[in-house]
């Protein structure tokens, strides 16, 4: 792999792609060192992923959780990113990364208790250095800056991952984390999913920049555009810009050029303000389809799908049904833990709420 920031000047709005929309190797001096194995490997964590993934909506659909992001049709941005991580490595998430937390220790049934309102949701028990995921747009980057500038005072060989939606990136912690990112020198690699829309509002009424990865430029660090949907061109990318703030060269900025095919969250409706036209143009740059075509083409997708797909239902639907049983927390671990001493406000607030729950139970 000979991957160089130069060679994609995002100011000329070059797009990063090794693999086609059929599963052609296009660009076979940019393909990264993966094994046939490992390649199968990805197929299967995205198929997962969106087995998971459309299952959670079902889910909330049906009454048993509360709002959920889907991460229908990015896919290859997360699992790449999975393949990128070490373990000491540090993972600041957004919301829209499913196969990323999974890759880095999470469970299902830990993210499903996140979005059952469960606190136990967000301790990762068996995650090394993952972060709560952040609801609140962008305002997870200065953190990701923070643990880098720990990692270089303690001259430690870590890098941070920290992911962002194009939304995000019209905030003012996304500009003041780049740049203090860039003046410290820290390792942390800037991952934007750009799927083009914050909630409704589409990309060009966000930035009049031709991408988001020219943004770098202006911070002084390197940007590149990716087709996030080619997990071989994600995957190059990350390595190489993980390799490249591992050895203290400092931050890099990736957006992965992507698609969000499902709603916002289960409280949106996409139809009213996407086409279907623009829906089937990037059903054909799906990214388990062109793995897909590219396993099938090199003989290596050997499973029953159909099986594999029953298979991995019925692993979802145990892990949310374990996490369904779950006690929820008791009235107190609400109100007990935010202050030493419980302030007279908060006594007050207590005494209304059980109030309430007592003519709520007189109601059934």
């Amino acid at each position: 792999m000979s991957l160089k920031f130069e060679n994609y000047n995002p100011a000329e709005d070059k797009l990063f792609q090794i693999m086609d929309n059929m599963g052609v190797i296009i660009n076979p001096s940019e393909m990264p060192d993966i094994s046939d194995a490992l390649a199968v490997k990805a197929y299967k964590d995205m198929l997962f992923s969106r087995i998971a993934d459309a299952m959670a909506v079902s889910f909330q659909r049906q009454g048993r959780m509360y709002t959920y992001p889907s991460n229908y049709g990015q896919e290859a941005i997360a699992v790449a990113a999975g393949m990128a991580m070490r373990e000491e490595d540090w993972m600041v998430p957004a919301f829209r990364e499913l196969a990323a937390w999974l890759a880095k220790g999470a469970t299902l049934k830990e993210i499903f208790l996140y979005y059952m309102g469960n606190e136990e949701g967000s301790a990762f028990k068996n995650a090394k250095h993952l972060l709560p995921f952040s609801v609140p747009i962008s305002s997870q980057f200065p953190h990701a800056v923070g643990i880098g500038y720990a990692i270089n005072q303690h001259k430690k060989d870590e890098v941070v991952f920290a992911f962002v939606g194009d939304g995000g990136t019209s905030e003012g912690d996304f500009s003041e984390a780049l740049n203090f990112a860039a003046v410290w020198k820290v390792p942390v690699v800037f991952i934007v999913q750009n799927n083009q829309y914050a909630i409704s509002v589409p990309i060009r009424k966000q930035t009049k920049s031709k991408n988001i990865a020219v943004k770098a430029m202006a911070f002084g660090m390197p940007g590149i555009k990716v087709d996030g949907n080619d997990i071989f061109a994600m995957y190059a990318a990350l390595k190489h810009a993980a390799d490249y703030a591992r050895t203290k060269n400092g931050p890099v900025l990736i957006e992965g050029f992507t698609y969000r095919r499902g709603a916002h969250t289960t409280s949106d409706d996409p139809t009213k303000y996407r086409t279907k036209e623009e829906e089937q143009e990037w059903d054909a740059k799906d990214p388990l389809k062109r793995l897909k075509f590219y396993l099938d083409s090199k003989g290596l997708w050997t499973e029953d799908e159909e099986k594999l797909t029953e298979q991995y239902k019925q692993e979802v639907e145990r892990q949310f049904e374990e996490a369904e049983k779950t006690p929820p927390h008791t009235l107190d671990d609400v109100f007990k833990y935010t202050h030493y001493e419980m302030p007279d406000e908060l006594r007050r607030q207590k005494v209304e709420y059980e109030k309430f729950l007592q003519w709520k139970e007189g109601r059934k």
